[in-house]
């Protein structure tokens, strides 16, 4: 049976941009400050920057090199080792996981920008008691208690503090958007406004994606940019705010106590996971688009670093707007505001309602969220339902089928994320983005090193990288691969599970950890069946097909060669006219059988080092490199023993 055909990226640049699409995700801008605002600043880019070059850059090129060289997606590709197919299942749960959560932080998004379209922004003003202090400085007691009863607001406010002030664009967050309950033992009412939000934004991307990866390829055009853009501007408005160096030397200034904190190596881990889309599959099913000798190695240190860098330069935004929030407040900048993933929506508002025509910024700025929240949903959506379809493909041979399966599952992430829209909604977020982006995806990480690296073989897999690109894996790769990241995956694994600490309730509690086995249960469970019922043996051996595809680069080169002419027919590098009733062929290699074919070989200075002769019905894959017309006119000048064919006529 034939092998079905797989799409392929329209062009290798959509490859990358939807790459890069990842690094100006909304885990540049949302959790990237707020990790390091909770990791102490400055002390949480060591640990980044060396999970980065000792982890990311490698697990990137692992499953970016694992799923072009496999040409399958997270669930069809494991004919590497079918034991471990498990380990797929589980980075689709993963990534099914996400898909629910992270369309709710774009309904966030979509509630701030219809908020946006008004002449007066709403978290500009201060509406509650908790905020009537903000921005104003060097208040005796006797103000401020004058204020208790005196106020703009015209409301008594008898416990009003000097330094417990928020600023309106916290509240507004808080009180208006989540109407947050403040525990998530109080799930409180579902909010009407975030769940059309939720349902708007599951439509939108059921539409992107009703043709799978066509459309995919083609929105990254635009993604990729524009968000600098907007970022840059920002960084120049922040930047003139007042106190915003102490922001920033809080942002780059390391305290050094927090390294011995083994969960801010863990955090730092995850979030290179988290930003690469690492162990979710997903960086598996867009390589598996790829052209089988794209140059995996140069996109996997191309895409990391733009990632690390992005994240640091979204960063300066975001400590920037917190020194001057803390100056105003007159507190220090490590409790200036809540943390969690709604930092960004406390932070980047406050910026904008600073700057002159704020309405058109926060208009633009809360599109560009949203367009970078879907550009990351996009992917992670389109790894979930492509990697079904491509396990079934018999059942989804059909359109209408595909169609429904995609309709099916928007609906279904979207009513397993109506808890999360509720008053208390943002805490089981909270709990549900720190399961499934922990030890699921440390463990995930971990086991593909033991199949690829280990039982597989690190010379196999380095002889698979070469058939794609041409040569071996650096060094770099084989430390790193071999040694370095297996054993720093295992030690955060380690230290996470030894420092972590007991949740506000049991059911909480439970509920974490339903999340964690759910994602990690598959690999044993496969692991199990296949093992039980083939054998031990077979999990030191790939399949056939998985080895048979390091052909595939000489296949695309001989079908890539340019078309001749009817009479001319191409070995190698040369052309040959032959009498087309005594051409046969064999593998795109033409041959004459009646005759020899000359096979000569030259070195770089075009001098004759080889001549071999393809006696007849010899089908070998030999070639024809002749040095000039003049060698052909005359071989026994290198060689007495050699007779041209005479119907042969050599052309140049």
């Amino acid at each position: 049976m034939a092998e079905e055909v797989r799409g392929q990226w329209g062009r290798q640049l959509e490859f990358v941009l939807t790459m890069i699409g990842y690094a100006v995700g909304l885990g540049n801008v949302w959790r990237f400050p707020y990790l390091c605002f909770k990791n102490g600043g400055g002390a949480f880019l060591i640990p980044y920057v060396l999970s980065l070059a000792l982890l990311g850059i490698p697990l990137f090129a692992l499953e970016c090199a694992f799923g072009q060289y496999g040409g399958k997606g997270p669930l069809s590709i494991w004919s590497i080792n079918p034991a471990f197919k498990g380990l797929g299942i589980s980075m689709v749960v993963a990534s099914g996981i996400i898909f629910i959560y992270y369309d709710i932080i774009i309904a966030w998004g979509l509630r701030f920008l219809v908020a946006s379209f008004t002449s007066h922004l709403p978290w500009i003003d201060c509406k509650d008691c908790s905020c009537l202090l903000y921005g104003f400085r060097n208040l005796s007691q006797g103000e401020v208690d004058f204020m208790r009863t005196n106020n703009s607001l015209g409301v008594e406010c008898p416990d009003l503090q000097l330094n417990e002030t928020k600023s309106p664009s916290e509240l507004y967050f808080f009180k208006e958007i989540l109407r947050d309950s403040g525990t998530i033992e109080e799930i409180g009412n579902v909010q009407w406004e975030l769940l059309v939000a939720n349902l708007v934004s599951f439509i939108i991307v059921f539409l992107v994606l009703l043709k799978g990866i066509e459309t995919l390829g083609k929105v990254v055009y635009f993604t990729a940019i524009f968000p600098y853009v907007l970022l840059t501007i920002l960084l120049v408005r922040c930047a003139l705010l007042d106190g915003a160096y102490d922001g920033v030397l809080f942002y780059l200034t390391p305290q050094w106590d927090r390294l011995t904190d083994a969960t801010v190596w863990s955090d730092a881990a995850v979030q290179i996971f988290f930003s690469l889309s690492a162990c979710m599959g997903g960086l598996i099913a867009m390589s598996s688009y790829n052209t089988f000798n794209n140059n995996i190695i140069r996109d996997a240190f191309t895409v990391p670093i733009i990632n690390c860098l992005t994240s640091f330069y979204a960063g300066f935004v975001v400590f920037s707007t917190l020194g001057s929030m803390a100056k105003t407040k007159g507190v220090d900048i490590a409790v200036v505001t809540q943390g969690g993933p709604g930092l960004a929506f406390v932070v980047y508002p406050e910026a904008i309602a600073s700057m002159p025509v704020s309405t058109l910024w926060a208009i633009l700025f809360f599109f560009m969220l949203c367009i970078l929240g879907f550009s990351t949903q996009f992917s992670a959506a389109e790894t979930l339902m492509t990697s079904i379809i491509d396990e079934f493909p018999h059942f989804f041979r059909q359109r209408k089928r595909q169609v429904l399966f995609r309709i099916s599952v928007c609906l279904l992430g979207f009513i397993l994320g109506i808890p999360m829209v509720t008053q208390g909604g943002s805490h089981l977020l909270d709990l549900v983005d720190e399961a499934v982006l922990g030890f699921p995806l440390l463990f995930i990480g971990l086991f593909e090193y033991v199949v690829v690296i280990y039982i597989y073989g690190y010379s196999r897999f380095a002889a698979d990288v070469k058939a794609m690109v041409g040569f071996s894996p650096f060094i770099y790769f084989k430390a790193t691969w071999v040694v370095i990241a297996p054993v720093l995956l295992l030690a955060v694994i380690v230290f996470k599970a030894y420092q972590m600490e007991d949740f506000s309730a049991g059911w909480v509690g439970l509920l974490y950890y339903l999340i964690v086995i759910f994602a990690l249960m598959w690999i044993p469970l496969c692991f199990f069946h296949y093992t039980c019922k083939n054998g031990t043996w077979e999990l030191m051996q790939a399949k056939e097909e998985w080895v048979n595809r390091r052909n595939l680069n000489k296949k695309n080169a001989l079908s890539e060669k340019p078309a001749l002419s009817d009479t001319a027919k191409n070995i190698g590098n040369c052309e040959i006219n032959v009498n087309e009733d005594k051409l046969s062929s064999y593998d795109n290699t033409a041959f004459v059988p009646d005759y020899n074919i000359i096979n000569e070989k030259t070195d770089k200075n075009g001098d004759l080092v080889d001549r071999i002769n393809l006696d007849k019905g010899d089908k070998d894959n030999y070639y024809i490199t002749p040095l000039s017309h003049s060698d052909y006119d005359n071989p026994a000048a290198h060689d007495d023993s050699v007779t041209k064919p005479n119907h042969i006529s050599t052309r140049f």
